[in-house]
């Protein structure tokens, strides 16, 4: 064979453990790795061969489902890849032309084995690569020089990619299939690979990055995201690329073959496109130039210079039906035109990928930054208290409000400070007393300026309920979900820890308590805490609480840093994670969120879980709704989950909205409100049946026990005093032709919403392509509709509501304002576009101006 023959030594292999999903593209870069020798001794890769490779780099045969036979052509592919990087630039150099390199590129394909089998996701989005003599035509045709940044929309496995990157090009890769994507960022590591729709490349990458090529070999008649066959695929690909193209650049374009210019279905759609670049050369190719890769459809090959036609509707003169590349290769040579001189001022090269905006870019970046000093961590000490005496009034009651200002009932704290607003507590609440408690949290001498006493209160009864253990022993099955009583001296039998619920309102700082909870525990050498909350944006808030007491607020750790089925190594340190996030299911090999969680902290585990908006577990056990029985919530079981599988956990509920129904008290097990001695009910069914049967007056009572036995506080700010008037505000006349302006844009935006639909691919000709994204469209042109409108009412408004501060302010009263939406995302996105040079005369609009302009289909 005239070829390149390169001895080389199989390393050897060891089998690795069944590939995950996310090692899948890992395996397919082994399995590579491990054909490539074959490739360079010139020798075929039959099946078998490409089957010991694929076990060998999955360490499972194909019959276990690990790996098929479409990921192991990928395999073939990523080899002659590998191939083509080691040795491609020699094929060329010692090759006069494109013609004489062929025959070189047409053997190493042959040793590639046929793809005689597909893959569910390569049929439905036509994963077929492009074979090598073919791509060689492509890149002939596209001319690349050094100075050329070459796109490729969709790039596969790369086979079109590498044959860019030898002849000098620098790259910008995209491909939508996240395998597929793993896989190039393997081949390519030097780049970052984008995955983005590619029928929609000019919309998504940046507005800087202007390639000079673009190589691309798109799906012929699928659409992403739509189930049903699309006609005109490949022009959506091709009408977005070329909108991308720097001005003077070169598309080559490989499609199915009736995809021509002079076909009467595609006229008119040739035509648009040479209203932006002309069409310079189009023809057909046969079929059995892609019978390597499985199909033998035949395909066209176009190529589009971006300079406007002087006569859209004319197209050049098809050669004919090219039998073979060779064939291919001659008719470029005598039909296509030497490229455009592309202006270097446009022309933008790739820049050097950016950190990744994802946890361990930033990893990288604070590990390349120079070290902040280390906080010193507070001594605790057990904080001073003493107990007191208390009686109600007399007679039983207080008052006949309803609610009653708050005070310590049972403990004075010495050194302490009131709650700098005054707080109350219903009427029932406030009717008992908490027992006096003999738990002395550990806590920094200098906590008395952190919490008010009240505060303070909380900590002490949550460690005195911490300190004691529910009634009766139990099992736990493995699944977590089964509990079942059990003898005291059974095997595996465990005993629950109380737990206790913060019912504070807002202002009486449920964070901060639960920070300072977990910090007594901290002093006392319990280094590990959960703390789980509604949303993820509340981290921040954790953080906040965390730190004000005078902690590294980076202690506060999110899971999401660390991917499912991995462990957490942090030695200690707070785990923050949300409800949604906790309620993750096993995924194949992949442990639950939970199980997780409960690796990390063992068994044992002795430490704080917070259980903060513990009302997002509500309906954890189902129950009855209006419309008949309703399921259990899966956030409350996962949250019930943890709870079983840490029985010696302190668990803190935290909801100011935690018994608003009966049936939403069942993630409170740790409160023993049934199956205990300080309660009644043996069962929680019978439990929720007595309470339901008593109403709200039933649940006030409740609540009163609970406080009377230390589990439980609700306070909330008193609005003692507190008068409400309207400031009526009358639109001005400019105002009221600024409102009707901006009605007529939302108008125009209104009736031109189905075209905007169809140069989004969810409508077409033959009618609607995907229903859920048409109907999400027009409920974002609704919602955006209302958001601006209310912004634009909003600011309408606020010059009166200025001038009503002013004139309370001089009152001697002081202003209190409640911001709905601080608009602060878009600032962000503002401050990101800025130009460095404008830094220091910070001028944008961060008006909802952008709803309009955004409702605009400004691309097609």
């Amino acid at each position: 064979m005239n070829m390149i023959s390169v001895s080389a030594a199989a390393s050897a292999t060891v089998p690795v453990p069944l590939a995950s999903d996310a090692d899948i593209p890992a395996s397919v870069f082994a399995a590579a790795q491990i054909l490539l020798p074959h490739l360079e001794r010139g020798q075929r890769i039959d099946a078998a061969t490409l089957r010991g490779a694929m076990e060998i780099a999955f360490g499972a045969s194909d019959a276990t489902g690990a790996w098929n036979w479409k990921t192991a052509y990928d395999a073939c592919e990523a080899a002659t890849v590998l191939f083509l990087r080691k040795y491609g630039k020699a094929l060329f150099r010692k090759s006069a032309s494109p013609a004489t390199v062929l025959p070189q590129f047409a053997k190493i394909a042959g040793l590639l084995p046929t793809h005689t089998r597909r893959s569910e996701e390569a049929q439905s989005f036509q994963q077929f690569s492009t074979p090598i003599p073919l791509g060689l035509a492509a890149v002939t045709a596209a001319a690349i020089t050094p100075a050329d940044c070459v796109l490729e929309p969709s790039a596969g496995t790369g086979l079109l990619a590498i044959l860019a990157e030898i002849t000098g090009g620098s790259l910008v890769l995209n491909e939508l299939a996240q395998t597929r994507t793993g896989l190039l960022s393997l081949l390519f590591p030097a780049l970052s690979i984008s995955r983005f729709d590619a029928a929609q490349i000019d919309d998504h990458l940046e507005a800087s990055l202007l390639p000079s090529v673009v190589l691309m070999n798109p799906p012929f008649s699928v659409m992403a995201n739509v189930e049903s066959r699309v006609a005109d695929a490949a022009f959506r690909h091709i009408a977005s690329a070329l909108a991308r193209l720097a001005p003077g650049g070169r598309l080559v374009a490989i499609t199915g073959a009736n995809f021509a210019p002079d076909a009467p279905a595609w006229t008119s759609a040739y035509t648009r496109l040479q209203e932006r670049g002309r069409v310079v050369f189009s023809t057909a190719i046969d079929g059995s130039v892609y019978a390597k890769h499985g199909t033998t459809y035949p395909t066209r090959l176009t190529v589009i210079d971006k300079l406007p036609a002087d006569d859209p509707a004319a197209f050049p003169a098809a050669p004919g039906v090219a039998p073979d590349v060779a064939t291919l290769l001659g008719w470029l040579a005598e039909h296509l035109p030497t490229r455009l001189p592309v202006d270097p001022a446009v022309a933008v090269p790739p820049a050097a990928p950016a950190a990744a905006r994802s946890v361990r870019g930033y990893l990288t970046r604070a590990a390349k930054a120079a070290p902040a000093p280390a906080m010193a961590e507070p001594e605790g000490a057990p904080l001073d208290y003493e107990t007191v005496d208390w009686s109600p009034a007399e007679g039983g009651r207080i008052s006949d409000a309803i609610y009653e200002e708050y005070g310590l009932q049972a403990i004075r704290i010495r050194g302490s400070q009131a709650h700098p607003t005054m707080l109350v507590q219903s009427a029932a609440m406030a009717s008992v007393a908490p027992p006096k408690p003999d738990y002395r949290p550990h806590l920094p001498g200098a906590i008395h300026a952190l919490l008010s006493d009240a505060q303070l209160e909380t900590v002490i009864y949550a460690g005195e309920a911490h300190a004691d253990y529910l009634a009766g022993s139990w099992t736990v099955d493995e699944t977590f979900d089964l509990v079942s009583a059990a003898r005291e001296d059974a095997k595996n039998a465990v005993r629950f820890r109380r737990g206790f619920f913060i019912g504070d309102g807002t202002g009486v700082g449920k964070g901060r308590q639960s920070a300072a909870i977990i910090l007594d525990n901290w002093l006392q050498g319990r280094r590990k805490a959960i703390w789980i909350s509604k949303s993820d944006k509340l981290l921040e808030d954790a953080q906040r609480d965390w730190s004000a007491l005078g902690m590294e607020r980076l202690l506060v750790t999110p899971l999401s840093r660390f991917p499912q089925g991995k462990p957490v190594t942090l030695p200690e340190g707070v785990l923050f994670t949300t409800y949604a996030t906790l309620r993750s299911d096993d995924r194949g090999e992949r442990v639950s969120r939970v199980k997780q969680i409960v690796q990390w902290l063992g068994s044992d585990f002795d430490g704080v879980i917070i259980f903060d908006e513990a009302h997002a577990m509500q309906n954890a056990a189902g129950g009855k709704g209006e419309r008949g029985d309703v399921a259990a919530s899966q956030q409350g079981r996962a949250g019930l989950r943890l709870q079983h599988a840490l029985p010696n956990a302190r668990v803190v509920y935290v909801s100011a909205t935690g018994a608003t129904t009966v049936h939403n008290l069942a993630y409170a097990q740790r409160l023993g409100l049934w199956g205990g001695e300080d309660f009644p009910f043996s069962t929680r069914a019978e439990f929720v049946e007595a309470i339901e049967a008593g109403g709200v007056a039933a649940m006030e009572v409740l609540a009163r026990d609970l406080r009377a036995l230390g589990l439980y506080t609700a306070r909330s700010l008193s609005f003692d005093g507190v008068e409400y008037e309207l400031v009526e505000h009358s639109l001005t006349p400019e105002q009221t032709r600024i409102y009707d302006a901006y009605a007529g844009a939302f108008a125009v935006i209104h009736n031109n919403l189905d075209a905007a639909m169809e140069a989004a691919n969810i409508t077409g000709s033959a009618g609607t392509l995907n229903k859920q994204a048409k109907s999400a469209a027009r409920s974002a042109f609704e919602s955006a509709k209302q958001r601006f409108f209310g912004h634009l009412l909003t600011s309408m408004k606020t010059p009166t509501l200025i001038r009503s501060i002013d004139a309370d302010l001089e009152a001697g009263h002081a202003a209190v304002i409640q911001i709905v939406s601080t608009g602060e995302a878009l600032m962000e996105r503002r401050l990101a576009d800025l130009p460095t040079e404008e830094w220091n005369d910070v001028r944008m609009d961060i008006t909802p101006r952008e709803y309009v302009l955004s409702g605009t289909p400004d691309k097609t």
